[in-house]
């Protein structure tokens, strides 16, 4: 077949254009295969390695449980990993809570429990408890479970123990109250309210029938001793929680009190100045005042601060650079009040001796060496 000049060059034209369009495709395919290839070497070379802990969750939620149930659930964990993962500890986070038997060392792709227990007795409402989990995995050394629980009660009394703390001088008739709340459907019945101390009187009156109660309990002056503890019990209509017991505990301050009771100075010498304060609090019927402070300490200075009139008083002192007590010496802090009882309120000073510097030793002169003497057979000309 005959072909054209013009259509020859038109045909040369094609194949080039087709073979460098060849070339660009074939290109671009090894640049994709070499890049796929480095991605593949990436990909290889950031590969987890050492002991890699992965748990399927690390919080569980009990949902509602009853008070003094013991809840209990299993923390799954597997070692994502290339080495052995050791569990080395677990931690609750208080006394309540307590971790069973866990898998101490889990090969790579292998998985582990850790058991958890919450004891509810004595809880209410909504409540979260925590424990540490520490590993060798060094990305994730320590982590933290949480177990949450709604805990219900039959019946809610809130406080548990009601705190008194009076006067020696005041003769007052102070009350606590606690409310007693049933969560039932059946109504409540509480019956044979005892209180067996005679420094407390409790009372029970109805809030709102078989559902809600308020027991009142009040200190009965004059008190026999310092501390008093006491229980008030009752019963109820509910088998599960048949006793209602309520602690009640007095303390009985004497009508000046001081904090500290002491001073303690740093050993001497001093070598800052020192500043020391000391409270005093009254809680008697009248007011009280307090004059002429004094500290017998060479150089010390002290005077009163009234932060509540009559009742509440700072003694401030500074003591000097320099100053050591000596051996046997009485140091003191004084004041004077306008109380009966209390005159001459008095809080000692300590401080430390210094230790004492080791004793000298003197070193005894050594013996001059005298020669020992010849014998007869080695002086020469001897017989």
């Amino acid at each position: 077949m005959l072909v054209s000049r013009p259509m020859k060059t038109m045909l040369v034209n094609l194949l080039v254009v087709a073979g460098t369009l060849g070339g660009i495709a074939s290109g671009a395919a090894q640049t994709k295969v070499s890049a796929t290839s480095s991605a593949t070497a990436t990909v290889v070379s950031t590969a987890p390695s050492g002991p890699q802990i992965q748990f399927a969750d690390t919080v569980f939620d009990f949902g509602r449980i009853s008070s003094g149930e013991l809840a209990k659930h299993e923390f799954i964990f597997t070692n994502t990993g290339s080495a052995t993962l050791e569990i080395n500890d677990v931690r609750p986070g208080c006394g309540c809570t307590t971790a069973g038997t866990w898998d101490k060392k889990v090969e790579p792709g292998k998985t582990g429990v850790i058991p958890l227990q919450f004891n509810s007795a004595g809880f209410s409402g909504t409540v979260t408890k925590s424990a540490t989990v520490t590993c060798n995995d060094p990305g994730k050394s320590n982590l933290v479970l949480q177990l949450k629980a709604n805990i219900w009660k039959a019946i809610d009394v809130t406080p548990t123990m009601v705190v008194y703390t009076v006067s020696s001088e005041v003769e007052t008739n102070e009350v606590r109250s606690v409310r007693i709340v049933s969560n039932l459907e059946e109504p409540l019945e509480l019956s044979d309210l005892q209180c067996t101390n005679s420094a407390f009187r409790a009372e029970l009156k109805t809030v709102r029938p078989g559902k809600e109660f308020e027991l009142l309990i009040t200190a009965v002056p004059p008190f026999s001793e310092n501390r008093i503890v006491t229980a008030v019990s009752m019963k109820t209509s509910v088998p599960t929680n048949p006793t209602i017991n309520v602690s009640a505990y007095l303390n009985v301050q004497p009508p000046v009190a001081v904090m500290p009771n002491h001073v303690m100075l740093p050993q001497g010498p001093l070598t800052n100045a020192v500043h020391s304060v000391v409270a005093i609090q009254y809680s008697g019927t009248k007011s009280l005042i307090l004059s002429e402070p004094a500290v017998s300490v060479p150089g010390a200075e002290v005077h009163v601060q009234e932060t509540l009139p009559g009742r509440y008083f700072n003694l401030v002192m500074d003591f000097p650079v320099g100053f050591q007590a000596k051996v046997g010496q009485k140091l003191e802090l004084t004041v004077k009040s306008n109380h009966p009882k209390f005159p001459l309120i008095q809080v000692p000073v300590f401080q430390p001796q210094p230790p004492a510097a080791p004793p000298t030793v003197e070193k005894t002169p050594s013996p001059t060496q005298v020669p020992p003497a010849k014998s007869a057979s080695s002086v020469p000309g001897g017989n």
